[in-house]
This record gives C-alpha cells, structure tokens and sequence, in this order.
C-alpha cells in the first residue's frame, strides 16, 4: 500500500469494542444479580472466600489500570487517526487492553461474587472475544500494517497481559 493512501485509510477510533464490551457486563451484572437471587445455583467454598474477594480487587485494579494506561498514556485515540501501529507500553503486553481491562473486571467482579459456577462465563467471554477480533480489528489491522502486525501478533498475546515473546 502507498503511504499517501495508508495515512488516509484506518481503523474506527471506536471500532468493535461495544460490540465485545457491552454484551460482557450485560452478562456479568445480570449473572450476579441472578447468583444473588438464588435463580443461579451458587457454588461456594468458605475458605476461598477472602482469598477469592482479595482476587477479585487486584484484578479490578489491574483491569483499571490497563484501561487507564491504554487510552490516556498512549492516547490510542490520535495514534488511530494519525495511523500508526502502537507496540510500546500496555500494547508490548497484550494486543488489545481495552478489551482485556473489560475483561479483567468482570472476571474479579465473578471472584468477589465467590460463585465459582459463574467462573464458566470468563470461558465464553474469551471465545467471542478471540473469534470476534480475529474476524474484525485482527483482519483489518493485518491488512493495514502487514508484516508489521503480523510480526508484533507473534510476540505479544492478543487477549491475556503478559511480557512479550523473546525473538
């Protein structure tokens, strides 16, 4: 692709995110409330309790902090627009941290809840969020950047924080 006509093509600053976002807390809110009422059978274990809630935070913190970093130290937002491939910061960690704090939140809310039957949803999330990305931002963005992101796909994870890959 030229670079006159790769600066005027790029991704939706909004892309897909409502599409994964969304039905994850719809389904967490609902689940808990749902649990909480008894409709869901509740599975606990009383000595998980606390370790299970202590859990819960740290992921909510961490899924704060990913959103945080990703949309106001990168401003993912402008590097969008301008067209530019973001690796560095959160992005070295995992390809998509918007999507993962969302993530990473409804999973501590489900340990604070302490339901482990709940803990099947994560499960499902994770599979729409894999199979939707791969449809949509992952295709787009190969088709963008190329080799670029076909090489940055191999050393980072798409979903789960982690250090990157050794090359």
């Amino acid at each position: 692709m030229k670079e006159t006509e790769n600066k005027q093509k790029h991704l939706p600053v909004i892309g897909v995110g409502p599409l994964i976002v969304i039905p994850q807390l719809v389904v967490t809110v609902l689940a808990i409330i749902l649990s909480k009422m008894g409709i869901i059978y509740s599975l606990q274990v009383k000595e998980l309790k606390t370790p299970f809630i202590i859990i819960g935070i740290m992921l909510i913190l961490l899924g704060a902090w990913l959103w945080f970093s990703s949309n106001f130290k990168v401003k993912i937002d402008a590097c969008i627009k301008e067209n530019h491939l973001v690796t560095s910061g959160v992005y070295s960690m995992v390809r998509n941290p918007i999507y993962s704090a969302f993530f990473l939140v409804c999973i501590g809310a489900f340990f604070i809840e302490t339901n482990i039957i709940l803990f099947v949803l994560p499960v499902v999330y994770y599979v729409y969020m894999t199979v939707f990305l791969i449809k949509t931002e992952e295709k787009w963005l190969s088709e963008l950047y190329g080799q670029e992101y076909e090489e940055y796909c191999k050393n980072v994870n798409h979903c789960i924080p982690w250090t990157p890959k050794r090359k």
